[in-house]
């Protein structure tokens, strides 16, 4: 093996002195990183491809200059991050040896995938000239005689054919080689961080723990709802017999979706040699709600506690409570497990699923090898996006016909996607297939459209909320959730929407669910974000007038666990027809023709499915931000800037809630002024604290002093100006994202 000199005694090196004080040596680093991507990207026929991308992508740090710099970054005399371009020689010798997509590739490892002529192409001219990546070759052609004849891999078939295809692959391969790269990198600076990573745990004793945890409760009562429960689990375990590919699980409330589902997951993954599960879910809420079941299967109990659910969103570790603190192993393990997805399962959100999907950037990238060989559960389904409903389902596709994944579209709820272009192909296949006497048998609610005929003053669903000791009313819009609560008038009253922060939403849910246990009143009043999948159960909820899918969801809050003879679901129209804009709205307006027709019954899985045909048949432009036809030129920096699930026009304020973990906000904040480590993870740490607002009146607010700017686009709301109740107050709601 190579000493890693390259003329004489002077060595090449890739990285400075770690803390033990033992630098990189360059050729090590090559082959490493060549070996790791090739792993990494062999189960989707890439690894020739990316063995190749590894072998290239530091070469250039051979150039002469490239090593004083390194030296003189070391000694102090030049500031890291200033250093000569090393990605050209990696990128002159896959151009030398036919193949560029290699090459656009290693001009990505670190600055995100390109645009292949608006960009690549004008920076590989403008580096031609220079002498730097001639002469890192020839120091370390030397010391590697495999840089160069290497064997010259082909793109498979599907990805020589589609041009989405190859665009996805290319995907693919870069998330295998930042990966690679990063990995080699970690073990050399922070070996510790390395040494937390991974689990040796496989899905065959993951179901021997799924199985032990239902040994310990108690027999089910003999009940309808156990009863169907049941039956779905059954269907669940012969069904993951199948093949993989895509498919359904129609499950209507209280049937036993969240635990079913994981049955599913974990014997199909069993039997198709598959290596772990993602679960993605709408909102954060229900992130952390399916990781605590999850974590009540496999972890509870265990001496790996900690390391096997990775609950992935921007709040989902906190920080340490006190300075000097060191993290305990489980956190280390949930952050280094979350930058690649190396975890048995992946509790996540779809936003943070599909953004990374189709993102450019490196750190976002590196998680999507992983996705390879995965059981994927679509949890709410319905609440994908449909203005992206195009790229995602084609992304979907590409995961299930080419890298081995299986998805599951798991709702109540069930999407017509054979109305979009890119799905109408694709055999999806039904886990439960009588769903429909499911949702027969578990007729929970009745619901009551009498009120939406005609607009209804706040005061008087105030009055209705009012004669209920239980009630939990959904209105469209913050606006109307803050005058509603003013018709109601009452101390007591709770509040649910996106003007709390994410740590009090998150207790407000423990307060209703403590008074409905309880039987103390319980009235709330909310926005959306309470809608799908959040496990609540009131005997009464009134709902003002939305997309059918939001309705029925809205009924899932209702009589969820069947113990009441039936709940009621009123409809109602509030004073003005206010509501979120575009498909939200059609959806509202297509939802009073369906309701018209004859027979028509919510409780009944035609009617929805009827409902979403005329929606995506009518309604609806799938790819309405032109991003298939930016897919196939390859343009990934467009395709990033166009995929949004979330407004991208938002600034994070920091609030001072709750009250006893301002002490701890403060100092988060001073870290951060003061950049005593990485800003993202001060961020992560203060996420649970922020709100989000548009920056239209993020910067108005800033320019009047009322706000404190900490950094660009992240600012400290001011004290005494958030409501316990409420939530951010001094703006209007709906300036806030």
């Amino acid at each position: 093996m190579s000493n890693g000199h390259s003329r004489g005694d002077q060595p090449l090196w890739a990285h400075s002195r770690n803390q033990g004080g033992d630098r990189h040596r360059l050729v090590d680093h090559l082959r490493n990183v060549a070996n790791l991507a090739r792993e990494r990207a062999a189960p989707f026929a890439g690894g020739d491809l990316a063995f190749l991308a590894g072998l290239w992508h530091d070469a250039g740090k051979a150039d002469p200059a490239w090593q004083r710099y390194l030296s003189e970054s070391e000694e102090g005399a030049r500031r890291r991050g200033t250093g000569p371009d090393h990605k050209y020689a990696g990128v002159l010798l896959a151009e030398e040896a036919g193949q560029m997509p290699v090459g656009l590739l290693i001009h990505a490892h670190h600055g995100g995938l390109q645009h292949p002529q608006r960009d690549f192409r004008p920076w590989l001219e403008e580096h031609r000239l220079l002498p730097g990546p001639r002469a890192a070759l020839e120091a370390l052609t030397a010391e590697m005689p495999e840089l160069k004849n290497q064997p010259a891999p082909a793109l498979p078939p599907h990805a020589n054919q589609d041009p989405l295809a190859a665009e996805f692959f290319l995907r693919m391969i870069y998330s295998a080689l930042v990966d690679a790269d990063s990995l080699d990198t970690e073990s050399h600076m922070q070996s510790s961080a390395s040494a937390a990573r991974g689990s040796s745990l496989a899905l065959a004793e993951l179901w021997d723990r799924y199985e032990a945890f239902l040994a310990k409760e108690l027999a089910p009562a003999d009940t309808i709802v156990n009863h169907v429960r049941h039956e779905v689990y059954e269907e669940c375990l012969r069904a993951a017999r199948i093949p993989g590919g895509m498919f359904r699980l129609t499950v209507p409330t209280g049937g036993g979706k969240t635990r079913s589902a994981m049955a599913f997951a974990l014997r199909h993954g069993i039997e198709q040699g598959m290596r772990r599960i993602v679960v993605a879910v709408p909102f954060m809420t229900i992130t952390q709600q399916t990781a605590g079941v999850y974590r009540s299967m496999f972890e509870h109990g265990y001496e790996d506690a900690g390391r096997v659910v990775l609950e992935h969103h921007s709040a989902g570790v906190e920080a340490a409570t006190e300075v000097g603190d060191g993290p305990e192993p489980s956190e280390v393990w949930q952050r280094c497990a979350a930058e690649n997805w190396d975890a048995p399962i992946v509790v996540t959100t779809t936003v943070q699923l599909f953004e990374s999907l189709f993102s450019n950037r490196r750190s976002k990238t590196r998680k999507l090898h992983n996705l390879a060989g995965s059981v994927i559960i679509l949890d709410e389904a319905q609440a994908l996006p449909a203005d992206l409903l195009s790229p995602i389902l084609d992304g979907l596709r590409q995961l299930t016909e080419h890298y081995g994944a299986s998805v599951v579209l798991s709702t109540a709820t069930q999407p017509a996607f054979e109305q979009i272009s890119e799905f109408r192909e694709i055999k999806a296949h039904e886990i439960v297939p009588q769903h429909a006497r499911h949702f027969e048998s578990l007729k929970r609610v009745a619901y009551d459209f009498s009120k939406s005929s005609e607009p209804n003053e706040w005061g008087d669903v105030a009055a209705w909320m009012r004669e209920q000791s239980h009630a939990l009313t959904i209105v469209n819009t913050k606006r109307h959730a803050m005058e509603l609560l003013d018709a109601l008038d009452d101390p007591h009253a709770l509040h649910l929407s996106t003007l709390l922060c994410h740590a009090h939403r998150s207790e407000v849910l423990h307060e209703i669910r403590q008074r409905l246990t309880s039987g103390v009143p319980c009235r709330v009043v909310s926005t959306q974000v309470v809608e799908a999948g959040v496990d609540l159960d009131f005997p009464r909820v009134f709902r003002a007038e939305a997309p059918l899918d939001s309705i029925i969801q809205a009924a899932g809050r209702c009589n969820r666990e069947g113990r009441r003879q039936l709940g009621r679901v009123v409809v109602f129209r509030p004073p003005n027809d206010a509501s979120p804009p575009g498909v939200y709205r059609s959806g509202r307006d297509l939802a009073r023709v369906v309701r018209g027709l004859p027979g028509f019954d919510p409780n009944d899985p035609g009617a929805i499915e009827q409902y979403f045909e005329w929606l995506f048949g009518m309604a609806v432009d799938p790819d309405r931000h032109g991003i298939q036809q930016r897919r196939e030129h390859l343009d990934y920096p467009e395709v990033a800037k166009r995929f949004r699930m979330i407004e991208d026009d938002a600034c994070n304020v920091i609030v001072d809630y709750p009250e006893h973990d301002v002490p701890k906000i403060d100092r988060l904040v001073g870290q951060l002024r003061g950049r005593e480590r990485p800003a993202r993870d001060i961020l992560r740490d203060l996420q649970p604290h922020m709100v989000s607002l548009y920056q239209r009146e993020y910067e108005q607010r800033r320019k009047a002093q009322i706000l404190e700017e900490v950094m660009p686009g992240v600012g400290r709301w001011p004290r005494g100006y958030y409501d316990r109740v409420r939530g951010i107050s001094m703006t209007d709601p709906e300036l806030i994202v």
